[in-house]
């Protein structure tokens, strides 16, 4: 393992995913629970797991995030504000918004910034603008990146997961755009430790992974190899 890797806890940049459609009372519990547990930032889950998320981590440190327009963000602009800020009265602080990639491919890039920055203004809470990179070409990425900042997003996050994961690359070419004036989220096919690892260190400042547990077992493993 490098030595940039050292001193390096992973634990706080994970938002502990969990996005499968089956996922129960059950599992929102135990995710809840591994989350205060090895203090994750968030938990994020779908917005009908919000409530029991919000009741479960009230007093504790991990927020609950949830997402937006999943996971294709061609629902209306006016359906995803509703979302949001159902999201938000039901105790949501991070909101995963996908962005309308089919407006940005058009060249549509008002209605993709007025879309986000009414989410940011209405609700008033954290937004990670999921920009799908692996969809997007080198130019679109870096519009996308400076219409959601424009528009108040918080984060740029990579990836749903669902069109391919988060690359070392798209983080740095989203870190050299953004400098420090938001936050990066890596998401999507985060299996190891050490590609957890690279990431942070292309710039990610949030890992959003339904591994973490297993993450943090690798990362002992090392350790004890060390």
């Amino acid at each position: 393992m490098a030595a940039d890797y050292t001193d390096i806890d992973i634990a706080p940049f994970i938002d502990h995913a969990l996005l499968i459609p089956t996922a129960t009372l059950e599992h929102v519990e135990q995710w809840c629970e591994e989350a205060d547990r090895f203090h994750f930032a968030a938990v994020c889950v779908y917005p009908t797991h919000v409530r029991q998320a919000a009741e479960l981590l009230h007093g504790k440190q991990p927020k609950v995030c949830t997402v937006i327009g999943f996971p294709t963000g061609a629902t209306t602009s006016p359906t995803k504000l509703f979302e949001a800020q159902e999201a938000v009265e039901n105790g949501a602080t991070e909101l995963d918004v996908v962005i309308n990639l089919g407006w940005l491919k058009a060249g549509k890039t008002d209605d993709v910034h007025r879309e986000i920055a009414q989410i940011c203004e209405e609700t008033g809470q954290t937004v990670k603008a999921i920009l799908e990179t692996n969809l997007l070409t080198d130019e679109e990425k870096r519009l996308a990146a400076e219409i959601c900042m424009d528009a108040g997003a918080a984060f740029l996050k990579t990836s749903t997961g669902w069109n391919g994961g988060a690359t070392v690359e798209d983080v740095r070419l989203l870190k050299q755009v953004s400098g420090e004036r938001v936050g990066i989220k890596a998401s999507g096919g985060i299996r190891s430790v050490n590609q957890a690892l690279d990431l942070i260190l292309a710039g990610a400042t949030r890992l959003g992974t339904s591994r973490s547990v297993d993450l943090l077992r690798q990362r002992d493993r090392l350790e004890k190899e060390d």
